[in-house]
C-alpha cells in the first residue's frame, strides 16, 4: 500500500493511485497539508464556507424537497460490497477504454455549467486536471469559458500528465497529445446555433456529443428562486461559450444588442440562456436522427450519446435509433423531485439493453465504493459531479486535483483491500443487494 517501490507500479499503465495516500501521510514531515478534507460531508461544508451565496446555492440546490437527491444516495446503501481475500491484486489496473480511447480510470468529469461562479478559472481548471490525470472531461454547453479555450486547457493538462506518466495512454502505448474530452449539448431550437456549437466542438477535438434530455428548463429549486440566483441574468451574462459563437453573435446583433457591451450584458445573457440553453421547448425522439446525423457529419463519425435516461422504454428507443451510448442519470436530483433513484434505474436498464449499447452512469457518486457499486450493477463508466464542483469552489485547480487524486486513490485501494484486481471482476457477484427500502448512512447531510 505505502511502498513506493512496489513492483506493481511497473506493471500497470497508470500511476499507482494509492500512493497518493502515502504522499499525504508523509506530507506533514515537509510541512505539506491537503487543501481540505475529502470526506463528502466535510467537503460540502468547506464549499459552503468558501463559496459566494450564489455559487453555494447553485452548486447545492436540488429540485423541490430534495427527495430524488436523497433517493440517489440511499440507493447506494442497500448494495453492499462482498470483500474477497487471498486474491492476488498486485497487478491491478484502473485503466479502461471508452469508445476506443484509453482512459486511466472509468471515471469522468460530468458536464456542469457556469463554473465561473465557483472559481475564476471556471471550466479551465477541471479540464486541465482531467487531461493531466488521463481522465475524460465533458464540457457543458452552459459553460462559462469558450469551447476553444477549454480544449486548450485540456490539452495542456494532457501534456503535463504525460510528462508524469499520467496521460492515460493509448492501447499501443503512445499518447496522442490531446486530452480526452466530450461536448454536452443543450439543444437549441435554433438549428443554426445548435449546429454551430457542434461544429466548434468537432473542430476542437471533442470526441463525442452528449445530448442532455432532462433539462429543457431548470427544475424548481427553492433557494435559487428565493435569491433570484440565475447567473446568466446577472453579472455572468452569456459567458464566452455563447459570446464566441458566430451564429449566436449574429442573432444578438439582429436584436440590436452589443454582444460584449456592458450595457447589454444581462439582455445578451438572457437571450443566450432563454433562447438556446434552458429554453423550455422540448424535442422528441423523431428529431434525434437529424441531430445524430449532423454530429457525425461534422465530427467524422464520432460517437453520439444521450444523458438523462431513466426508463427501460427510453433506453430501448435509444438502441432502436442507433445511439452509441446512454448516461443513466436523473441530473443528481436537480430536475424531477420524487423521482426514481438513478442507481435503481441502472439495474433495470442494464438488464434490458446492457448487451446492446454502451451504458454510463451519473447521479449521487461520492466515493470509490460508489464507483465500484455502479460498475458492479452494469455501468461501464461513471461521471462525477458535485465532488469536483465543491472542490473547485473550495480550492480552485489545486482543489480539483486533490479531490480527483483522492477519489482515484480511494478506488485503487478499494480494489486492493476488497480483492478485485481488475475491472472485469467487478460485477453483481461482488454485491450483496438488499431489497428496496429506507437505507440511510449515519449522517443527516448525505453529501
Amino acid at each position: 500500500m505505502s511502498n513506493p517501490n512496489n513492483p506493481n507500479i511497473q506493471q500497470r499503465s497508470t500511476p499507482q493511485w494509492s500512493l497518493y495516500q502515502r504522499e499525504l501521510f508523509w506530507g506533514p514531515n515537509e510541512n505539506k497539508h491537503p487543501p481540505f478534507n475529502t470526506d463528502p460531508d466535510k467537503l460540502k461544508a468547506t464549499a459552503k464556507e468558501r463559496l459566494s451565496q450564489a455559487g453555494w446555492h447553485y452548486a447545492s440546490c436540488n429540485a423541490g424537497q430534495s427527495l430524488t437527491h436523497h433517493a440517489n444516495r440511499a440507493a447506494f446503501y442497500r448494495h453492499q460490497i462482498i470483500p474477497r481475500t487471498l486474491i492476488d491484486t498486485s497487478t491491478r489496473d484502473t485503466a479502461t477504454t471508452v469508445f476506443g480511447r484509453r482512459v486511466s480510470a472509468p471515471i469522468g468529469f460530468a458536464p456542469i455549467g457556469i463554473n465561473r461562479i465557483y472559481h475564476a478559472t471556471g471550466e479551465l481548471s477541471p479540464a486541465k486536471v482531467a487531461g493531466e490525470l488521463g481522465l475524460l472531461y465533458c464540457l457543458s454547453s452552459a459553460g462559462s469559458f469558450g469551447i476553444e479555450d477549454v480544449a486548450r486547457a485540456n490539452d495542456a493538462g494532457r501534456m503535463k500528465g504525460e510528462g508524469k506518466g499520467n496521460g492515460g495512454e493509448e492501447q499501443g502505448g503512445k499518447g496522442e497529445g490531446m486530452g480526452i474530452r466530450w461536448f454536452q449539448l443543450y439543444w437549441s431550437p435554433d438549428d443554426g446555433v445548435a449546429l454551430s456549437m457542434l461544429k466548434r466542438a468537432a473542430e476542437n477535438g471533442y470526441e463525442a456529443c452528449v445530448l442532455t434530455t432532462d433539462t429543457w428548463q431548470l427544475g424548481w429549486r427553492h433557494d435559487d428562486v428565493m435569491h433570484g440566483n440565475y447567473a446568466f441574468y446577472h453579472d455572468h451574462g452569456a459567458g464566452d461559450l455563447g459570446l464566441n459563437d458566430p451564429v449566436f453573435v449574429d442573432r444578438v446583433k439582429e436584436m440590436g444588442l452589443d454582444p460584449r457591451g456592458e450595457g447589454d450584458k444581462m439582455e445578451v445573457g438572457a437571450s443566450w440562456i432563454d433562447g438556446h440553453i434552458w429554453h423550455g421547448q422540448s424535442f422528441s425522439w423523431e428529431r434525434i436522427p437529424w441531430l445524430m446525423e449532423n454530429w457525425k457529419r461534422l465530427s467524422g463519425g464520432k460517437p453520439f450519446a444521450i444523458k438523462g435516461i431513466q426508463s427501460v422504454a427510453d433506453a430501448k428507443k435509444a438502441v432502436e435509433l442507433g445511439v452509441d451510448g446512454i448516461v443513466v442519470s436523473n441530473h443528481a436530483g436537480r430536475q424531477v423531485d420524487g423521482a426514481v433513484a438513478s442507481l435503481d434505474a441502472l439495474e433495470k436498464i442494464v438488464d434490458a439493453v446492457g448487451d446492446k449499447i454502451y451504458i454510463m452512469y451519473d447521479s449521487g457518486i461520492r466515493s470509490g465504493a460508489d464507483v465500484f457499486k455502479a460498475l458492479a450493477l452494469g455501468a461501464k463508466f461513471v461521471f462525477i459531479g458535485r465532488l469536483w464542483v465543491y472542490a473547485l469552489g473550495s480550492g480552485g485547480e489545486e482543489g480539483v486535483r486533490h479531490v480527483m487524486k483522492s477519489l482515484l486513490a480511494d478506488f485503487d485501494i478499494l480494489m486492493n483491500v476488497a480483492g478485485y484486481p481488475n475491472l472485469k471482476e467487478i460485477n453483481r457477484d461482488a454485491l450483496d443487494s438488499l431489497p428496496k427500502g429506507g437505507y440511510y448512512p449515519p449522517t443527516t447531510e448525505m453529501a
